[in-house]
């Protein structure tokens, strides 16, 4: 029997039939589901004095998502921020199906309980479409990544892209995941 990780079979038994129930859907393909999850993080500045850190970036993110990272080059010249055409300005990863699936159990469950005085993800991130952007300050809340052999701490995007058509749906699915989205009622 081939390994399914946890939140896709939760997805199927749970979460599913939680959303048809709640909007009314009248056909399981009307739930909007998670297509992937897009990592990118920015190494700006830095790749361009010193070479080792674009290759550390695409180390690190291979190691925190379980899959090949890719580094990002610039598109055109800025002269304001002396940006050249083809310098390494980033490192992204796509997740897609079952790598999506465990990078997005292993945050939740181990990553974010890690970062300094967490109280919750903040759910103003939605581009009203459906889409979510987190921002995490420090690649150091994973536990994969050792903390002595970090040349610099940055930070990176995590865009969960879903089928959802407007962002009540999405917060929902994306809360029924696990995600801790801060409470509504309180200011903080």
């Amino acid at each position: 029997m081939a390994y399914v990780p946890r939140l896709k079979t939760k997805y199927k038994e749970e979460v599913v039939p939680a959303l048809k129930e709640k909007f009314n859907y009248k056909s399981v393909m009307q739930v909007p589901k998670l297509t992937k999850i897009a990592i990118n993080q920015g190494v700006g500045r830095y790749s361009v004095t010193d070479k080792k850190v674009m290759d550390s970036s695409i180390l690190e993110m291979t190691t925190i998502t379980g899959q090949q990272a890719v580094g990002a080059k610039s598109k055109k010249d800025i002269s304001n921020f002396k940006l050249r055409k083809g310098m390494p300005v980033g490192v992204r990863v796509t997740l897609r199906d079952n790598n999506m699936y465990e990078f997005l159990d292993r945050l939740i469950a181990v990553a974010l309980p890690r970062i300094r005085d967490f109280k919750g993800i903040n759910d103003k991130g939605f581009d009203g479409k459906g889409n979510y952007t987190l921002g995490i300050t420090e690649q150091i809340i994973f536990p994969e990544i050792n903390i002595d052999k970090i040349n610099k701490i940055m930070g990176m995007d995590i865009t969960f892209v879903t089928t959802a058509t407007n962002d009540v749906e999405a917060l929902e699915l994306l809360k029924q995941f696990g995600l801790p989205f801060k409470n509504q009622n309180t200011n903080q």
